[in-house]
Parts: structure tokens; C-alpha cells; sequence
């Protein structure tokens, strides 16, 4: 047994819906502008260029129908609704239908945003760490396999705050579809089981603010609820 200068933290995971089993995660990676109304209302070209991503540690991960405080640093804090993708075997430079292959399930997430530090970073060209990867800034709902409901490629994804809806789009809207954003991750990264990927938001994200409540759906995938707390 390791002898450990302090006890390591708890291993980030996922619930999965209608067993006891729990999906162990190790990274999160994330698609930027993956649709394009929404790459044009944050100001860029919706082109089918490359996907880019960027990354979240594990412990950002919160679980659906939580309370989160709002984050410090930020006047600015935005919503994104997002389908996950949740790997289940080990890719590596993959075609579209071998990364397929390697999706075990799918979840509803929200991609929680600080825009005015994200914002900042774009201005300067720094990385987007401060405005991304921050404490309880991925939320997931429960994972469903793959088995279960198939390969999404259609269906609404909405979210409303306080019950006005603010995001809505469809799967088929978006510029790379998931055995594509897999196939192309894997073409610099090992990837296997216990990685996830958030793969971009419809338009409509904005700001939320202490008390505000989230709901939002993706269909034939799942729904997902967040309550905004007060700051910390």
C-alpha cells in the first residue's frame, strides 16, 4: 500500500441511470463553438474548421439537481447546455466509425462559464483556464449507455432559467457530430474509458445570477436541473 503525505481525494465519478454503478472519470474535454448560431453570436466564423477543445479537471464535475454556489472572480457567470459523451473503450487516431465504437453512453451537461474572465483571456490570448475550469463547473446529469438509446444524432436540447426558455437547438445542428469530435480528440490523446466530452452549446447562453434555477432537456437523453446559490 502507497503510504501518502496526505489522503488522496475522492475518485471523480458519474451515476448511471438505473444501476448502482458509478463511471469513474478522468478527464474532461470540451468543444468549442460546435454549433454554428451559437459560434456566431459569440463573434466567429461558424465555417466547419478543425473542433478545437479545452479542458476541465474532474473535480469540476457536479451532479444534476444540485445547488451551486456562485463562483468568485466573476459578475458574468453564463449557462451552456451540452450533450456529453461518455468513452468506454480505449481510441487512438480513430476513423468516425471506429470512434463510434468507443461511445458508452451519453449524459445532459451544462458547460458553466465565467464569460468576463473567458472574455479577458480571448482579449490577451491567454489560455481560458480561469474563465472554464473552475469548481462545479460541469454539470451532468446521470450517464445512459449507449445500448440503451442508440447514438443521438437528432432531437431538441433546451434549457430555461426560472421557467423562460433561453437555449434552444437540435443535435442535427451540430458542425461536428460525435463519432466526429471522438475521432478527431483521438488524433492527440490516448483515449479510453473514464474520458468524457462536452460537445458544444446551441445559442442562447447568458448570464444567471444567486436563486436563478435551471432546467433543460435533451431529448431522449435526459434532463438536468441546477440551482444558483449564493456566493461562497
Amino acid at each position: 500500500m502507497s503510504d501518502y503525505v496526505f489522503p488522496p481525494p475522492p475518485q471523480p465519478s458519474v451515476a448511471v441511470r438505473g444501476t448502482s454503478a458509478r463511471y469513474a472519470v478522468s478527464r474532461i474535454f470540451c468543444v468549442g463553438r460546435n454549433y454554428a448560431a451559437h459560434a456566431r453570436e459569440m463573434g466567429s466564423d461558424p465555417d466547419r474548421e478543425p473542433p478545437f477543445f479545452f479542458c476541465k479537471p474532474a473535480s469540476a464535475l457536479a451532479e444534476s439537481g444540485s445547488t451551486i454556489p456562485y463562483p468568485p472572480g466573476t459578475t458574468n457567470y453564463h449557462y451552456e447546455m451540452e450533450l456529453v459523451i461518455a468513452l468506454g473503450a480505449p481510441v487512438f487516431k480513430a476513423t468516425p466509425e471506429q470512434a463510434a465504437a468507443s461511445i458508452w453512453g451519453y449524459a445532459a451537461g451544462l458547460d458553466m462559464t465565467r464569460r468576463d474572465l473567458q472574455n479577458a483571456a480571448k482579449a490577451t490570448g491567454r489560455p481560458w483556464d480561469f474563465g472554464k475550469a473552475f469548481e462545479q463547473s460541469a454539470v451532468i446529469t446521470e450517464l445512459v449507455p449507449a445500448a440503451e438509446i442508440g447514438h443521438p444524432v437528432a432531437g431538441a436540447i433546451t434549457l430555461a432559467v426560472n421557467g423562460e426558455e433561453q437555449q434552444r437547438g437540435d443535435l442535427s445542428d451540430m458542425i461536428w457530430r460525435t463519432a466526429e469530435v471522438v475521432a478527431n480528440l483521438s488524433q492527440y490523446y490516448h483515449l479510453g474509458p473514464g474520458d468524457l466530452i462536452y460537445t458544444g452549446t446551441p445559442e442562447g447562453v447568458g448570464p444567471v445570477q444567486p436563486g436563478d434555477r435551471l432546467e433543460g432537456r435533451i431529448e431522449g437523453v435526459a434532463r438536468l436541473a441546477l440551482t444558483i446559490g449564493a456566493p461562497e
